[in-house]
Parts: C-alpha cells; structure tokens; sequence
C-alpha cells in the first residue's frame, strides 16, 4: 500500500522509489484515483489497518490474475 504522485510519462523501469526498491516491486496490479493528496493520504491510512485477506480481496475483486496494470493508464 503507498501512494505516489510519478509521472504516467515516466517508463516503468524509471520508477525506483524507495517502496519498489526495498519490496522488490515490478508490477501495479491495483490503483484508486484521487481527487487530492489529502484524500490518497487518508484512504492509504484506513487501508494499512485492513487485515491481508481483505487487500487481497481487494485486488482480485477488480485483478483476478494480478496483470500489470501500469499500460492501462498510461
């Protein structure tokens, strides 16, 4: 769970922040849109106090197969 203000322009490969460098993290297989930082900020808190099970839940109710869905914003 994180949040990021990178540039869609930005290549994949070029997206090394502190997040995917540490979890080794290649793939966005889940994003909510938000109207503001504030709002990311607070969404971001609420879904850290989620158990696993419901963040995988989560993801495979829109990501059953767990594609990168980095190419589909661009």
């Amino acid at each position: 769970m994180g949040k990021t203000a990178f540039s869609l322009e930005e290549p994949p490969c070029e997206r090394t922040g502190f997040f995917t460098k540490r979890y080794g993290v290649h793939q966005l297989v889940w994003y909510e849109l938000h109207e503001s930082m504030e709002s990311a900020i607070e969404r971001e808190k609420r879904l850290k106090e989620w158990k696993r099970v419901w963040k995988l839940e989560l993801i495979e109710s829109a990501n059953l197969d767990w594609e990168d869905l980095y190419d589909t914003i661009v």
